[in-house]
């Protein structure tokens, strides 16, 4: 009996499944890269109601990060500054500049200004600023350079598997403490000796299982 169909029919079932499985692994692709933080999160900067450059303040006039957020080495979130904060310089600097039209606002009407908040993690996970800094993991290490922005942007992803990256090997983020908002630093030759040096005298074991962040 003669053959209704073409050999050729025989792949077909062949070519639906092939096609299936690419178009599978597109889609995957796609949501891996696409729906992760380090598309959808770096480079986050959002309008300010102030225009601050801390290319100027931290850069420029060379701040420390410490001067603003003063809560950072012994709380767990870096605090945002208080319009007294900037009232300590701009009733005598700039006291007329209409850039700082809101910050004279805020400190006429005890309006707190509302910064938008840049660098954030889930509700389940814990970070705790001061924990990090005590062991010597600079600003820079997770904000980049902050003092060459002169619009602050989210510059790593936040993820889990980046934290985890650290914790695994800290060694390359580890800094004298006098070196802590450093910006623009550059590990020296014997970074690997120096970072053992610190690990050891204070007892530096991050944390990898789940409990170390999720509690």
């Amino acid at each position: 009996m003669a053959q209704i169909f073409p050999k050729w029919v025989d792949k077909i079932p062949r070519y639906i499944a092939a096609a299936v499985l690419l178009a599978g692994l597109l889609v995957i692709g796609f949501f891996w890269y696409y729906g992760s933080p380090k598309y959808t999160d770096v480079g986050y900067r959002p309008k300010q109601p102030v225009s601050y450059s801390h290319k100027l303040h931290a850069g420029d006039l060379g701040m420390d990060c410490r001067y603003c957020h003063t809560r950072v080495e012994e709380a767990p979130l870096a605090n945002v500054p208080s319009t007294q904060t900037c009232m300590n310089c701009h009733t005598l600097i700039g006291s007329d500049s209409d850039k700082l039209l809101a910050v004279r606002e805020s400190w006429a009407t005890g309006d707190p200004i509302q910064w938008v908040r840049i660098h954030k993690l889930p509700d389940y996970a814990y970070f705790d600023h001061s924990a990090h800094l005590k062991a010597g993991v600079g600003c820079e290490s997770c904000h980049g350079n902050v003092a060459a922005m002169e619009v602050v942007e989210q510059k790593e992803p936040l993820s889990m598997s980046w934290c985890l990256d650290c914790h695994r090997n800290p060694g390359p983020h580890l800094r004298s403490q006098d070196e802590l908002t450093k910006m623009n630093w550059t590990p020296p030759t014997n970074q690997s000796k120096i970072a053992q040096q610190l690990i050891n005298e204070k007892q530096i074991t991050p944390p990898l299982d789940c409990s170390g962040c999720h509690r």
